[in-house]
């Protein structure tokens, strides 16, 4: 999450334009304690920051050899 609240906070209006690529209220997003996994993708998608990054506990041992 730290990265992701790195990114809303170093631009005005990110965290309206997350809040409209996931479909939820900004609202919602600032409830977070961590990304919802239904919710990574679209996250990952709108900001840059990499699904592992966002939710590391998801991804553990997962890569490559």
């Amino acid at each position: 999450m730290e990265k992701l609240t790195e990114w809303i906070k170093a631009e005005r209006g990110r965290l309206a334009e997350l809040a409209g690529a996931c479909k939820i209220t900004h609202a919602a997003i600032l409830q977070w304690k961590r990304v919802p996994s239904d919710h990574l993708v679209a996250v990952e998608k709108a900001t840059g920051i990499p699904r592992k990054d966002l939710r590391p506990d998801l991804y553990e041992g997962m890569e490559a050899a």
